[in-house]
């Protein structure tokens, strides 16, 4: 993202509050080792009482190079993640990182989490609550773009380890920066919504799909870009005519102020006004409904299950088991953000003494954007599926490349 641009981002989200939701695709545990310090106040607390300082540094630091190269845990590390108010168990976004950290800890038992909600979802409140804890633990997993301002915090704390999920850090006046002491992933949602838009337009019976989000923050965009790409690419490959339905009066405008059109409830947190959009987008024959919304989707949800023939496409994370409706189920597919995986892999790096700072955007090409097409969990058809694997392959080549809120590319001029 352009450092002009990051400074309009910083500017914007500032007045605004949070309420849910190519080349540098390298992941931590495959970069270069770093010598860190990773010894804990337990084990200054021992040097301090050892007799001899000058063996004990010595002896201290072969045992800490040695636990490093036999990949080894150097201490018993306390993580804290920091979420918006929708919380670690919102069942997508925040749920997904959670997730990330407890598998961790179940291969590395000494280890500790501990959730800190952040209740207003506003951007200084949740900068304010990181600088809160941070004398507290060893590693901080930030979710979300209301976190980007964190820097400061980090350049003055080098000693804790960061995990930025969602955003790039940025300076006072909003650039884009690098903190040693920072890893911060983003992902192309454009990929993963592109395969949403495939599935929508390869499944609508009644030739009308739409995408639902919640603040057109620059994640948001790139899902919605992203569906709108997949629905152009099968109107064109196909010879379909699938329409996008959009309401003018939930039209978003993203945080540089331009209209980009879409279905935006305005919140991540609204599931009264989700379910209102869900239930005018179905009044104008829409039968498949992506919704990329935090816990305002669940209105939306709502609204899809008291239809009849409509469906749902879940966001970030595999959400079937949420569309149960009595016998049936409502979710269609779901677009993945596999957020789990990368930050496991970030505190395995943190664990192993190989932890290195940098801004990282994921992509199909680490297995970090999808789309769920296991047997039980979705309802595409095998000719779907082999037509969005086939796609897939030509995303993760970077044949396709979809519109994105700044990758220069806008739907309408998308071509391949």
């Amino acid at each position: 993202m352009k450092k002009k641009v990051l400074a309009l981002i910083l500017s914007s989200v500032m007045a605004l509050s949070l309420f849910g939701c190519g080349s540098d695709n390298a992941q931590p545990s495959t970069d270069t080792a770093a010598t860190e310090d990773t010894t804990t106040d337990t084990e200054d607390t021992a040097a301090d009482d050892t007799t001899d300082a000058d063996a004990a540094d010595t002896d201290a630091a072969d045992d800490t190079a040695s636990a490093e190269t036999e990949g080894t845990d150097t201490a018993a590390l306390k993580i804290a993640i920091v979420s918006s108010p929708s919380g670690v168990d919102d069942g997508s976004f925040n749920e997904d990182n959670y997730n990330g950290i407890l598998t961790f800890i179940e291969s590395h038992p000494d280890c500790t989490v501990n959730p800190v909600q952040e209740t207003t979802g506003d951007v200084t409140a949740a900068v304010q609550a990181v600088a809160d804890i941070v004398a507290d633990y060893d590693v901080i997993v930030c979710c979300g773009f209301q976190f980007a301002g964190i820097s400061t915090i980090a350049e003055e704390n080098p000693d804790v380890k960061f995990v930025l999920v969602d955003s790039f850090p940025s300076d006072a006046e909003g650039n884009e920066v690098e903190i040693d002491n920072i890893y911060a992933m983003c992902f192309a949602e454009q990929e993963s919504g592109f395969f949403a838009g495939m599935a929508a337009a390869l499944e609508t019976t009644t030739g009308k799909v739409a995408v639902v989000n919640g603040i057109a923050y620059p994640s948001n965009v790139n899902y919605q870009y992203g569906f709108e790409c997949g629905v152009k690419y099968v109107n064109e490959t196909e010879g379909t005519n699938v329409e996008l339905v959009e309401l003018a009066s939930y039209a978003g405008t993203d945080v540089t102020g331009a209209n980009v059109g879409g279905n935006y409830i305005g919140s991540f947190a609204d599931e009264a006004t989700g379910k209102v959009v869900g239930n005018a987008l179905i009044a104008e024959g829409v039968d498949v409904i992506f919704v990329a919304a935090g816990a305002s989707g669940n209105g939306v949800l709502t609204a899809v299950k008291e239809a009849e023939g409509v469906y749902f496409i879940g966001c970030d994370v595999d959400q079937y088991d949420d569309g149960a409706n009595g016998d049936s189920n409502v979710v269609l597919t779901s677009a993945l953000k596999v957020m789990h995986l990368n930050v496991e892999r970030a505190l395995n790096a943190v664990a192993d003494g190989s932890f290195k700072g940098g801004n990282v955007t994921l992509q199909a090409d680490t297995d970090s954007t999808g789309y769920v097409s296991a047997d039980g969990r979705c309802q595409l058809s095998a000719d779907t599926i082999s037509k969005i694997d086939a796609a897939y392959a030509l995303v993760k080549s970077g044949s396709i490349v979809p519109a994105a809120n700044f990758n220069g590319v806008t739907p309408e001029d998308f071509t391949w």
